[in-house]
């Protein structure tokens, strides 16, 4: 007779899944190549000035901050962590000549680094993987790390205004708002600093200014620029309008009109756009100071959420010729650079919570962070959330090579394509 338990014994199962490529070969093998590739991409870093004499590379200390927060790691005490933890496994491609840094030579190195030759060479990196076969949305947009308010020293809590790849999913840049500015002022040198020829710039409506549409307009690309109450009389003139339009069913009015319909998650929504060209409206205020300027679009949301209805009017100027379902997309796709990458940052990489303040530190650590999410977003073999995947390649060393196969896939210096075509 067989025993109960002997018939009711796992015997395990096979998953029907495509196992993750993890071979001694990739674990020993390509783990110099990587790295020495990673040495490349910031290897005119100048090795900042430190009180100490300099006992640690500074390629060692970049390469591991960078694995800390693909890892998940959140500041200098994880970094040092990672290191001790994954030792055995480090020194095989790094030098390492004292050992692991401690957490306060992290800090000491971070804090004076040029945040803006940093971010150099972190956009020569994204230009280099980035080729895009035809025309795309860039989406700019800033957030405030609030973390990084300092009370005592009155410091202000650092902005940055990003700029977001919503076809790659990916950081193309980023710069820092002056303390005494706003986004006016920093959205056009970000601008400068892209090739964003052939592109579709969106921008909210902080960004929604005759120079920056002027600047766009001359890099030849096209605008679609949020209008809202920042442009009083131009937003009344464009609300009412439409207003007025709609109660009259656009009677002898020249327009396009497309509406969508979304569920999921026990959410559905219901989005309608209008479009309307330029010349069918009355004479706007300074209308000739929007250089381009072709299109007004009206766009209404209606997302119900369990036994929650809203509904939103958003008002929008655009280069971009009436195609309704055209602009519906590009629109959604801006969008997405609130949970593609604000919240990614703050809910993955807990940017908002992180208190590091002190001289250069909390820019460049947010650059690790847009590195970090820039080369989960381009590996693509495991099929989890990007919550999910620090876990894995915390855990598992050759995942973590994965992830640095995929996004040093081309020589740093190949920037020959640029971001849009």
């Amino acid at each position: 007779m067989v025993s109960l338990t002997r018939r009711l014994a796992p015997t395990g199962f096979k998953s029907s899944k495509p196992k993750i490529k993890s071979s001694k070969n990739l674990s020993i093998a390509n783990a110099t190549a990587l790295t020495e590739k990673m040495s490349l991409v910031f290897s005119q870093i100048e090795d900042p000035p430190v009180e100490r004499t300099h006992v640690h590379l500074l390629t060692d200390i970049l390469i591991l901050g960078i694995l800390s927060v693909i890892g998940g790691g959140k500041g200098w005490e994880d970094m040092e962590n990672y290191g001790l933890s994954k030792y055995d496994w480090l020194e095989r491609f790094l030098a390492l000549p004292e050992g692991i840094p401690s957490a306060d030579t992290f800090r000491r190195v971070f804090e004076p680094i040029n945040p803006k030759v940093f971010e150099e060479y972190f956009r020569r990196w994204v230009e280099s993987i980035v080729e895009a076969a035809r025309a795309q949305v860039i989406s700019i947009d800033g957030k405030t790390i609030k973390g990084s308010y300092d009370r005592e020293q009155g410091k202000s809590a650092l902005h940055l205004v990003s700029a977001w790849s919503s076809e790659h999913r990916l950081v193309l840049g980023q710069v820092k708002q002056d303390n005494k500015s706003n986004e006016i002022t920093a959205i056009p040198a970000l601008l400068e600093l892209l090739d964003i020829a052939r592109c579709i710039i969106s921008i909210d409506a902080m960004g929604t200014q005759t120079a920056i549409a002027s600047q766009i307009l001359n890099a030849k690309s096209d605008y679609i620029l949020a209008l809202k109450g920042n442009h009083p009389r131009l937003y009344g003139q464009v609300k009412n309008w439409f207003e007025q339009q709609l109660s009259q069913g656009f009677k002898g009015i020249i327009h396009s009109y497309d509406k969508q319909f979304e569920r999921g998650h026990h959410r559905t929504e219901k989005c309608q756009i209008w479009c309307v060209p330029i010349s069918q409206l009355q004479t706007l205020h300074q209308q000739d100071n929007w250089v381009g300027l072709k299109c007004v679009v009206m766009v209404v949301r209606v997302p119900h959420l369990s036994n929650q209805t809203t509904r939103e009017v958003k008002f929008y100027l655009t280069s971009l010729n009436c195609d309704p379902r055209n602009l519906g997309q590009v629109i959604r796709l801006h969008w997405g650079v609130k949970n593609g990458l604000h919240w990614t940052l703050d809910v993955t990489f807990s940017e908002d919570a992180c208190g590091v303040r002190t001289g250069h530190a909390s820019q460049n650590l947010a650059g690790l962070r847009r590195i970090a999410l820039n080369a989960l977003n381009l590996e693509q073999s495991l099929k989890r959330s990007n919550r999910q995947k620090p876990n894995r390649a915390a855990m598992d060393n050759n995942y973590m090579l994965t992830i640095l196969s995929a996004s040093l896939s081309q020589h740093y210096d190949d920037t020959s394509q640029p971001a849009c075509q």
